[in-house]
C-alpha cells in the first residue's frame, strides 16, 4: 500500500482494525468504480463484489450492500423496510450521507450510522470484496463479517 492513504481509506482501515477484520485493503493503480471493473482487477466473480449503494428512503439514507450480480428492487426494499419510496440517491446525497464518492463508497466509515441492508446472496461467496472509501481501494471480508461490522440486516434485495 502507498505510504499516505486518502483520509476516507485511513478511516476505513482504522474501523477494520477496531473490528478485528483480518483482510487488508488493496489499492489499485486505476479506479474500480463498478463491480465489473473491480472483479476484473481481482480475478473473481462479479457476484463476490459487495456494491455499497446509497438510496433515498423517504428522505433518509439507506445503504444496500448488494452482490455485483444483482440489481436492487427498490419496490421490494421499500416494502421490506416499511417506507413509501426508495429511490437512487443523487451524488450530493451520497457524499453528504457517507463522506465518500460514488464508486468508492465503503460499507463503513460514514459520518453517522446509516441503516444498512445486506443482500443474502453475498452469503454464497466465501470471500466478499467491498470498497474501502475511495474508488481505488477495496478490502476482502465475508457475508457474516459485513453484517457484524455494519450492523446490517440480511435481506433479499432482488
Amino acid at each position: 500500500m502507498p505510504e499516505k492513504l486518502h483520509p476516507n481509506v485511513e478511516k476505513v482501515a482504522a474501523i477494520l482494525t477496531e473490528h478485528n477484520v483480518s483482510g487488508e485493503i488493496v489499492v489499485f493503480a486505476e479506479a474500480t468504480p463498478t463491480a465489473v471493473t473491480a472483479a476484473a482487477q481481482l480475478g473473481c466473480e462479479v457476484g463476490a463484489i459487495a456494491n455499497s449503494l446509497i438510496f433515498d428512503a423517504d428522505g433518509e439514507p439507506l445503504l444496500v450492500l448488494t452482490s455485483g450480480a444483482h440489481r436492487v428492487n427498490t419496490d421490494l426494499v421499500a416494502e421490506t423496510i416499511g417506507v413509501a419510496k426508495v429511490k437512487r440517491a443523487s451524488p450530493d446525497f451520497v457524499r453528504t450521507a457517507t463522506g465518500q464518492v460514488i464508486g468508492g463508497v465503503s460499507p463503513i466509515g460514514h459520518p453517522a450510522p446509516i441503516r444498512t441492508l445486506v443482500d443474502t446472496w453475498l452469503g454464497k461467496h466465501e470471500v466478499v470484496w467491498a470498497a474501502a472509501g475511495h474508488p481505488h481501494t477495496i478490502f476482502p471480508t465475508s457475508f457474516d463479517e459485513l453484517i457484524r461490522i455494519t450492523g446490517g440486516v440480511p435481506v433479499d434485495v432482488e
